[in-house]
């Protein structure tokens, strides 16, 4: 059976974080996995993401001529 604990920890300076879990007995092999909380990352308009891409245009003008000589291209 797997035994999990779940925890919410303030990362420190440096990357550091802590964890007490007095419920594990000394030398239990334990696997941490971390993930940012959902709760504090800040939401973003998907029209920021124009242009934030390798290869992506700044404005739709620009998606727009590239297309349109793309398409001259092949004649």
């Amino acid at each position: 059976m797997v035994h999990a604990v779940r925890q919410h920890v303030t990362v420190q300076p440096d990357g550091i974080i802590q964890i007490h879990v007095p419920e594990f007995k000394a030398g239990t092999i334990a696997e941490v996995i971390i993930m940012e909380s959902s709760e504090h990352v800040g939401k973003r308009a998907i029209a920021s993401f124009i242009g934030k891409g390798q290869g992506c245009f700044a404005t739709a003008q620009e998606a727009d001529a590239f297309i349109r000589n793309e398409r001259l291209s092949w004649k």
